[in-house]
């Protein structure tokens, strides 16, 4: 993340001016400028969504759209979860592997219809992954039409433990929403999809509209939180706390935990692949399979992913090397300090004969030495609704 002012030439999201007008603290973040922070601190944005609701403007993630007979045959080949089983209405989070089991992304894939989706992924890697399936498409023949649609719409998430009961007060059936789905509906005068994923650790949707219409719904979901009476109080929040956030909840970020030298078998998400497609069943085994099926078979990468807690108030940065005695067995890939926990917090690969829970383990921070010890992930569970 660059936290630097941003030049003119930075993409601009339809909620530009929203964020300006709550004194946001803009950046260049993938190529858009995007709110890092508002007028207060990360520490109470991060605490007002596990307390209470946050608006999160999300436009920068790219939105893809898949149509056509050879849709799903398509995202069976890119993609490393099984697409051909899903219902409509249903979303999954899945990774888009390279020939050698790496990441190029991780991605939700929505099915609208039966031969229409919806592909959700990272704003940083828009542009790669729509040369990779234009690739795909070009290889194999695919009779599809493949639309980037990440700058006709919008996407904004409101996550927080108020926030499921406001729902409600707008639509039951939004409400009643489980995880991994979504519901198109017609609403506040236009036409929006709402899904259920969620990236906080905390309940909440994201919501789908076209971008020239954003900027009025927001300011209708603000106005109605109020005049339903909820409890909720809908405050914006910037990146920063997003990463916190996300953190908590153990969940991976791309160019950190996720990412093309990195065998998708380490980050420890099996949920994720399906290594038993074949050509006979899904019609595509899905590109790295092949690969990933041999590390497999032969115990799994050498590294995983952990958790640590670290006794200190020091952060630990990504890349910082993590010793064991005298030995460097791996490094950070993300730190912060856990605004809802107070402690030292990181998620780091190792080489996995280290990683047993409660494993003490040394982070080599330049001029010291942090004390660490693995620990369960996720770091935070949000406690369920009553």
């Amino acid at each position: 993340m660059t936290e630097t002012t941003s030049p003119t030439s930075l993409r601009k999201t339809p909620l530009h001016q929203h964020h300006l007008d709550h004194h946001a603290q803009m950046v260049d973040y993938a190529g858009w400028e995007m709110p890092i922070k508002y007028d207060t601190s990360i520490k109470e944005e991060h605490l007002h969504c596990r307390s209470n609701g946050s608006l999160f403007d999300v436009s920068h993630m790219g939105r893809l759209s898949v149509k056509g007979k050879d849709a799903a045959q398509l995202l069976e080949r890119v993609c490393s979860r099984r697409i051909g089983t899903m219902q409509e209405g249903q979303c999954r989070y899945s990774f888009m592997c390279n020939e050698s089991g790496g990441v190029l992304d991780d991605v939700i894939v929505m099915r609208l219809e039966s031969d229409d989706f919806l592909i959700v992924v990272n704003g940083a890697n828009r542009d790669k992954i729509i040369a990779h399936m234009n690739a795909v498409i070009d290889d194999r023949g695919f009779k599809v039409k493949f639309e980037d649609r990440t700058e006709k719409t919008a996407m904004v998430a409101i996550q927080g433990p108020k926030v499921m009961e406001f729902i409600g007060s707008i639509s039951k059936e939004i409400a009643e929403l489980k995880r991994f789905r979504f519901i198109t509906k017609n609403m506040m005068i236009m036409k929006v999809l709402v899904a259920r994923t969620g990236y906080t650790g905390e309940n909440g949707v994201e919501i789908f509209l076209p971008a020239s219409a954003v900027k009025m719904a927001v300011g209708l979901l603000q106005k109605e939180s109020v005049s339903v009476k909820s409890d909720l109080d809908l405050k914006p929040c910037g990146l920063a706390a997003r990463d916190t956030l996300r953190l908590e909840a153990g969940l991976p970020l791309y160019g950190h935990e996720l990412g093309e030298h990195i065998s998708a078998h380490a980050v420890n998400m099996p949920f994720a692949m399906n290594l038993d497609k074949t050509t006979q069943a899904d019609g595509q085994t899905f590109i790295g399979q092949e690969a990933l099926t041999k590390e497999h078979e032969a115990g799994g990468p050498s590294i995983t992913l952990i958790g640590l807690q670290i006794d200190s108030k020091r952060t630990a940065r990504q890349d910082m090397p993590i010793l064991m005695g005298d030995t460097n067995i791996g490094k950070v890939t993300s730190g912060c300090m856990s605004p809802t926990l107070s402690k030292s917090i990181a998620m780091a690969y190792i080489d996995k004969k280290h990683s047993e829970i409660g494993t003490n383990l040394t982070i080599d921070a330049g001029k010291n030495q942090l004390n660490a010890t693995v620990v369960p992930l996720p770091f935070y569970k949000a406690p369920k609704p009553s």
